[in-house]
């Protein structure tokens, strides 16, 4: 990373709701990245445990502020994508990269469409599909085991075993540039992990960390953003998600006991923590 190290986050804005945006933007900033967003939707609050919200679909500008860009030589080291509103948002984005990344930056795809096997509200198989022509750009893809199955066309579980994980992991390279991160292993007792699959290098690792008992909206938000800023830093794919995991679990640790906090995890509490997670990680 150098000091004009610019990334460009597009996803949507929850105005309340700790989730995407206002995930991605302090806590890839706390990594001293200059972060720029392109919010693809404005929502009066997330979708999960909310009625009644408003959704701002925010698809023509897209283009527009594409345009507004070019005429202005603004390009980005990296760009990072997560829940984009509709199908036609992921043909602009694709024209954004194209446009608008450095000849040498990185893309980084959270295909944030479905969890516990089931679609967010709104998305659905082709919609999917569609997704995984965007998981093609990407250095690098985040997904969780739902999102996979769904790209992949097969049966979602509660839980994979170990070979099964390696084996999704591997038919998902087929949807990536070079990295998958395939979150949701459970095979393990009382923990977490994630397969980091390498497909230039031939090499997958397991990545564990502490499992909290507790389930919030928001975390794959908190894990990815930690993720990107770790690699943008120099951290291996690896490393980066040994810091993201560790990150997102002390996040939840804050939240835990606080039972008027529904909404998310208190990812901001963790932020001074995560500059020691950074020296720890080799």
């Amino acid at each position: 990373m150098n000091d004009t190290t610019k990334i460009l986050t597009i996803q949507d804005i929850s105005c309340y709701g700790q989730c995407s945006i206002t995930v991605a933007l302090p806590v890839v900033s706390a990594f001293g990245i200059e972060t720029a967003v392109l919010p693809s939707a404005v929502l009066s609050t997330h979708t999960s445990g909310f009625t009644g919200y408003t959704v701002r679909d925010l698809t023509e500008d897209l283009p527009e502020i594409r345009k507004h860009w070019e005429s202005e030589g603004i390009y980005f080291d990296a760009i990072y994508t997560g829940f984009i509103a509709s199908m036609e948002q992921l043909d602009y984005i694709k024209e954004i990269i194209d446009s608008r990344l450095k000849p040498d930056g990185c893309v980084f795809v959270d295909p944030a469409m479905a969890d516990h096997g089931e679609f967010y509200n709104g998305f659905d198989q082709e919609f999917a599909d569609k997704m995984g022509e965007l998981c093609k750009l990407g250095d690098y893809i985040l997904p969780n085991t739902t999102e996979a199955c769904y790209i992949l066309h097969k049966p979602w579980k509660e839980e994979f075993t170990k070979e099964e994980m390696l084996e999704m992991a591997n038919e998902l390279s087929a949807f990536t540039k070079r990295y998958v991160i395939l979150k949701g292993d459970t095979h393990k007792e009382n923990q977490l992990g994630m397969v980091v699959l390498d497909k230039e290098e031939s090499t997958c690792e397991f990545v564990y960390n502490d499992r909290v008992d507790y389930v919030s909206h928001g975390t794959g938000d908190v894990f990815a953003s930690s993720f990107v800023g770790s690699v943008m830093v120099g951290k291996s794919p690896t490393s980066a998600a040994k810091v993201a995991g560790e990150f997102t679990k002390k996040a939840i640790e804050k939240t835990v006991g606080d039972e008027t906090h529904t909404y998310g995890v208190k990812f901001e509490q963790a932020i001074p923590e995560l500059y020691d997670l950074l020296n720890q990680v080799e």
